[in-house]
C-alpha cells in the first residue's frame, strides 16, 4: 500500500493479528504503522517532560516542576490510548525504549539545561512539532478509511495544543 504512511512490506501486512474489525487488512497495517510512529513520539515526549520535571531550577521551580509533571501525565494517557488502538486493530504496539530511541521523529532533548525558560522553550518546540504530526496523522487516518483513529488523533491534537498553551503561557513574560 502506497500512501500517507509509505510503502508497507508484505511482512508488515502479514504480522497483523486476526480480528473481527471490519477495516481492510491492508488499511489496518497502514494504520498500525501510523499509530506506532506517533506512539514513539509520544513516549519520547513524555520522557522529555520528565527530564524537565526532574531538572528544572529557578525562581519558578515549583510551578514548572508541577506543570512538567502534569504534561507527563497527559502524555502518558495518550501513550496508552495509542498503544491500545494499535492492538485493538490487530497490530503490535512497539513501545520499548530501544524502539522509541530508534524511531522517534522528535528532536533530541538537551540534557544539560536547568533553567525553567530553557526547559519551557525546549518542550514548547517539541509539543508544537508533535501537534503538527498529529494533525497530519488525522488526514492520513481519514485517507485510510479509519474515522476512529482519525478521531483519536483529533482528541490528542486538541489536548497537545492545550498543553502547548500552558507551557507557552510561562514563556510569554520572558519573550
Amino acid at each position: 500500500m502506497v500512501g500517507p504512511v509509505g510503502n508497507l512490506s508484505d511482512e508488515e501486512i502479514a504480522t497483523m493479528h486476526r480480528t473481527r474489525n471490519d477495516l481492510p487488512h491492508k488499511a489496518r497495517a497502514g494504520i498500525e504503522k501510523l499509530l506506532n510512529a506517533r506512539l514513539a513520539d509520544a513516549l519520547d515526549l513524555a520522557a522529555q517532560a520528565k527530564q524537565a520535571h526532574w531538572n528544572v531550577k529557578g525562581s519558578n521551580f515549583i510551578a514548572l516542576h508541577e506543570l512538567f509533571d502534569t504534561l507527563h501525565v497527559a502524555l502518558a494517557g495518550h501513550v496508552d490510548t495509542l498503544a491500545e488502538r494499535i492492538t485493538a486493530l490487530g497490530g503490535t504496539a512497539r513501545g520499548t525504549v530501544q524502539t522509541v530511541a530508534r524511531t522517534s521523529t522528535l528532536k533530541a532533548y538537551p540534557e544539560d539545561i536547568t533553567s525553567g525558560h530553557a526547559h519551557g522553550v525546549a518542550l514548547a518546540d517539541r509539543l508544537a512539532d508533535f501537534a503538527a504530526k498529529l494533525r497530519s496523522a488525522i488526514d492520513a487516518a481519514d485517507r485510510l478509511g479509519d474515522a476512529g483513529t482519525a478521531d483519536l488523533f483529533t482528541g490528542a491534537s486538541r489536548d497537545i495544543d492545550k498543553q502547548l498553551w500552558f507551557i507557552e503561557a510561562h514563556l510569554q513574560d520572558t519573550d
